[in-house]
């Protein structure tokens, strides 16, 4: 076997690259997780080997170049550091000059009335247009243009999305959801990233659940943390895509720097202003063409703090008719004496 895995314990292997446990499970001898790889190999009795049609030798090469593809599978293109957006025109035609670099760790809001292109402008970033769809726009990797793996690559696919409307079909608990992803994702000591993921989703959720709780059964602001956490840890989307989550039941702050710390560029559309007022740069979307680009102030800054503290009283006021109680009084604030 080829380089140092061959004298490296079967057990030891396995907790490395979870996969080759595949290999090894489809042979009819369990391995001692003390020996090591060669050695396993090298040790088959000649019935067994006799009846698998294959030697010793062959099966280490036959190990070696799974171990090889698996890894193939796990690398991906360079990280991507930014993305750049070269504008294309608008619905009249009209030229859109726009030149935008988005860097990762950032936080872009897109705001715009319905029909203005939000969802184009979107849609345009995920496909890495290159003047070929009806924007003409033109969208670089870490100012390069994207390579053809990239651009039609499945496994490699630059935008996670996270909507409002998020519901599972699969009847699958909280834990062996994540173990599947991680699997999927060929993830290196899953068990501690799944117990991670679970209790990052539980530090945004409003109401907490168990690795146990079935998918099926949590709430809509359970599922949208359970998700966020997992996009997070779990998706390897350099990009993801915040679709109105305004009434997400979630932690929202909590959830975009989780997102923010993990290198993600996020792309948020919303009508909520404390949400853009989250982000770094508002992208402002008209006619079919990004018309305005924002960068927050300070004195939104300090706005944004104000606007949160409403938020929280009215989350009060909200959980205090939930709660079947009356509503006599409000916060001096939410009377109207307060002016931002």
């Amino acid at each position: 076997m080829q380089g140092q895995l061959g004298k490296i314990a079967v057990g030891e292997l396995v907790k490395l690259f979870p996969y080759a446990e595949d290999f090894f499970a489809a042979l009819p001898v369990t391995p001692n997780p003390q020996v090591s790889v060669n050695d396993f190999f090298l040790g088959l009795e000649d019935g067994l080997l006799e009846e698998l049609g294959q030697s010793s030798e062959d099966l280490i090469k036959q190990f070696n170049e799974f171990m090889r593809q698996m890894e193939q599978i796990r690398k991906v293109d360079e990280p991507v550091s930014s993305i750049t957006i070269i504008g294309g025109q608008d619905k009249d035609g009209m030229a859109e000059d726009v030149c935008l670099t988005i860097y990762a760790g950032e936080i872009v809001c897109i705001v715009g009335s319905t029909g203005s292109g939000k969802s184009r402008l979107l849609a345009d970033i995920e496909w890495l247009a290159q003047r070929d769809t009806p924007t003409g726009r033109k969208i670089l990797i870490n100012d390069q243009l994207p390579t053809a793996g990239r651009r039609y690559s499945i496994q490699h696919k630059l935008v996670a999305q996270l909507s409002q409307n998020m519901n599972f079909v699969m009847d699958l608990t909280v834990s062996e959801f994540l173990r599947m992803h991680a699997e999927s994702r060929m993830v290196r000591d899953l068990e501690t990233v799944v117990a991670n993921v679970i209790l990052q989703a539980n530090r945004l959720a409003g109401e907490q659940f168990s690795a146990e709780t079935p998918v099926t059964s949590l709430s809509g602001g359970q599922s949208r943390a359970l998700m966020i956490a997992d996009t997070a840890y779990l998706s390897a989307s350099p990009v993801v895509l915040i679709d109105e989550i305004e009434n997400a039941g979630i932690d929202r702050q909590s959830a975009l720097k989780l997102l923010v710390d993990k290198q993600k560029i996020v792309l948020m559309a919303t009508h909520d202003p404390i949400l853009a007022l989250m982000g770094d740069k508002r992208l402002v979307v008209n006619n079919g063409k990004i018309s305005k680009i924002l960068t927050t102030t300070d004195k939104e800054r300090r706005n944004l703090e104000i606007l949160e503290k409403l938020d929280r009283q009215l989350t009060d006021v909200r959980n205090a008719l939930r709660r079947g109680e009356n509503i006599d009084t409000l916060p001096e604030t939410l009377r109207g004496s307060e002016v931002i």
